[in-house]
């Protein structure tokens, strides 16, 4: 079986350097907010090109504290709106939600599935505060448009980073765009933890310095609260770890692109779309998501070839009944992507013989 991904393999190449880590945190008898979390909260700000990454226990919990933190600040109220693509992970919209605030849900660009700067336009009130783009699979969305709107309307763009550790448009990396991005580093993830982690990204100093507090129960000093803030911290273990894995990142991207480049050359079924790519030295490629009408038959045919495939993803968030009052929206676009949309494996460990037999496999598929 050709795995989606191989999370054991791919942390079997740093298992000395993993495992030595989490001793030096074990022997120092030092776990919550300590040496580790600087040290990669200043890797990592390097890495970014941004002044501020604040280490935060989730993806989710990063961009609830950077709207939290826009309340607290007077510049965001109960009830505004924020502007997001319809066919993002639902965490995007939690985390507007989380904060009383209000989501609005535009198509996506069909051949990105990225924020369109016109629909965007489109959706703008008087009572739209923010913009969020979500970065989906590894491909920046369209930031340089998407800021000049923001400039216009004297809107807060935050970027939701999650699939996108390292992307850039002309050299601008995901992170640096906004006011402030939140980032995952769930196990999956291009960079990846071995549990739950996330951070905050920001160059302005007084957000950073409101979500310092909110991420550690409202506090900057113990026991002298601020705000009712929460405990959203990155421990020292996964910082380490982090620490480990982001020397490799460079080289782990360049494998991805590599992969993705064999896709994108030799996939040649008229059943399958293959994504749209604006510039290949610019995507990370979290993902590889082909289309197909006949989904579910192909997905079949590649777990009768031994290749796991997964659905990014099968409801999109209006459909969810966790979000009822949003069941009537018609987002025709939105929906045809949930409905076709396949990821096929991507792994920077990957055999070539391996890539070649999904491509040899895909060529194949017939109805």
């Amino acid at each position: 079986m050709i795995n989606f991904l191989d999370l054991k393999s791919i942390n079997s190449q740093y298992a000395a350097e993993l495992k030595e880590a989490c001793a030096r945190v074990i022997d120092s008898g030092w776990y919550i907010m300590g040496e580790e979390l600087s040290k990669f909260e200043n890797d990592f700000s390097s890495f970014c090109e941004v002044k501020h990454t604040l280490g935060v226990a989730n993806g989710l919990d990063a961009l609830i504290l950077i709207f939290r933190a826009l309340k607290e600040l007077g510049k965001l109220q109960d009830g505004d709106e924020v502007i997001v693509q319809a066919n993002t992970y639902i965490a995007s919209v939690l985390a507007i939600t989380a904060n009383n605030l209000t989501p609005v849900l535009v198509e996506p660009d069909p051949l990105t599935f990225n924020l369109s700067p016109d629909i965007v336009r489109s959706a703008i009130t008087s009572k739209t505060k923010a913009i969020l783009p979500v970065h989906l699979y590894g491909q920046l969305s369209p930031m340089p448009q998407l800021m000049e709107l923001a400039e216009e309307f004297d809107l807060f763009v935050i970027e939701d980073c999650a699939q996108a550790h390292g992307a850039h448009i002309n050299g601008k990396r995901a992170g640096t765009w906004g006011i402030a991005s939140g980032f995952s580093f769930y196990p999956g993830k291009n960079l990846g933890a071995l549990g739950d982690a996330g951070a905050i990204t920001t160059n302005d100093d007084e957000l950073a310095e409101v979500i310092c507090a909110l991420r550690n129960y409202g506090s900057h000093k113990k026991y002298e609260n601020i705000y009712t803030g929460m405990n959203s911290r990155l421990d020292e273990i996964q910082s380490a770890m982090l620490s480990v894995k982001l020397k490799y990142l460079n080289n782990e991207t360049i494998r991805r692109q590599s992969i993705a480049g064999q896709y994108l050359d030799n996939i040649k079924n008229p059943l399958i779309t293959l994504p749209h790519v604006l510039c290949k030295s610019a995507h990370v490629w979290h993902l590889f998501v082909i289309q197909c009408d006949e989904r579910s038959l192909l997905q079949a045919w590649l777990q009768q070839n031994d290749i796991q495939s997964l659905i990014h993803y099968p409801i999109p968030p209006h459909k969810q009944k966790a979000y009822a009052e949003l069941n009537s929206l018609i987002l025709p676009v939105t929906e045809r992507i949930h409905d076709t949309v396949l990821s096929i494996p991507l792994d920077p460990t990957m055999k070539d013989s391996d890539v070649a037999k999904i491509i040899h496999t895909l060529n194949n598929f017939s109805v």
